[in-house]
């Protein structure tokens, strides 16, 4: 990788704390992290300048100061417990009028990428089996959140073509990895703990991306002269049920996974009556992905293996657990 200086927002989340620890050790990088509020800690060879919220106008001069690429992983995320009057213009403050007032300052600045982290949520929610998502598929968001990020991504695009500066649009799956927290490190606890799960007859197929596989895409794509413009998809390029996901990651733990053969619609039918058809769609629906572009345009393969990557966050549960 040739001598850059990289801005990388986010860095409190999962994705950007992730890459701003690879970047800060790839030789030749130079990354600039804003951080708002309580100063987070950053590696050695990253420098941290003051930045507002995301929701507030912002002035990037100072950050963008010879930046070369700008990575935006900086996101109001999805949450399971919306507590905002109107989701969709909470969101959109955040993702969509924050995102573009970077955006526009970075390319006024003379920035040359701007790598974009949307989500797979702007294609969808759910696939059939046998039957992935692409990245040329019509977009087709549910949730106010993927939404926001669809909105993003569109006027991302027409800036991207009246400036020159280079758009690259990245829509992870589910990303895991050590430290990993919300419903993965859950599943986990259950597992541990030995809980029984009735979810040993989910015949889905679920793809998911490790952060070692996502952030080395990122890295890719703020590099490679053919992601100039484009968009991918990012997964392990192994896809599996959630009843081999618990199997596997209980057996990374040396535990035993005590999962029960409940039919799927019945456990669909007390999500609906509990009011979790959210979750349980995310539990028992397919949701696959087509990695083939990143392999084609860029000759981008994951580079750890799904069963590595589930072995490496166990341990890290193991080594870390607090209950």
């Amino acid at each position: 990788m040739s001598s850059k200086i990289f801005l990388v927002t986010g860095g409190s989340g999962f994705v950007g704390r992730a890459l701003i620890e690879r970047l800060s050790v790839t030789p030749e990088c130079s990354v600039v992290a804003p951080v708002r509020g309580s100063v987070i800690p950053l590696p050695p060879g990253a420098r941290s300048v003051p930045c507002a919220s995301l929701e507030s106008p912002q002035d990037w001069s100072a950050a963008l100061n010879g930046v070369e690429c700008v990575i935006h992983a900086a996101a109001r995320v999805h949450v399971m417990k919306e507590a905002a009057a109107d989701p969709l213009a909470a969101f959109r403050l955040v993702n969509v009028d924050g995102t573009l007032n970077l955006a526009r300052q970075a390319a006024a600045a003379g920035v040359g990428r701007f790598v974009f982290i949307s989500s797979i949520k702007v294609n969808g929610e759910v696939t059939t089996p046998g039957h992935p998502f692409t990245a040329d598929d019509l977009p087709a968001p549910v949730d106010p959140y993927g939404v926001s990020k669809l909105e993003a991504e569109q006027a991302l695009q027409v800036l991207a073509a009246e400036t020159g500066m280079e758009l690259v649009i990245i829509r992870p799956v589910l990303v895991y990895g050590p430290g990993v927290k919300a419903n993965f490190l859950s599943m986990m606890r259950w597992l541990y703990r030995g809980v029984p799960l009735p979810f040993g007859a989910v015949g889905n197929r679920r793809s998911l991306v490790a952060i070692d596989n996502l952030v080395d895409l990122i890295m890719t794509c703020a590099e490679h002269p053919g992601a100039a413009n484009q968009i991918f998809l990012a997964s392990d390029g192994e896809d599996l049920s959630t009843t081999q996901l618990l199997r596997k990651l209980a057996v990374a733990m040396g535990r035993h996974a005590h999962l029960l053969p409940v039919p799927v619609s019945v456990m669909n039918g007390v999500a609906t009556v509990l009011g979790r058809r959210a979750l349980s769609q995310r539990i028992f629906a397919s949701l696959q992905v087509d990695i083939s572009k990143n392999r084609r345009l860029l000759n981008w393969v994951p580079p750890v293996a799904l069963d590595r990557a589930l072995a490496m966050t166990a341990q890290h549960f193991l080594d870390t657990r607090q209950s």
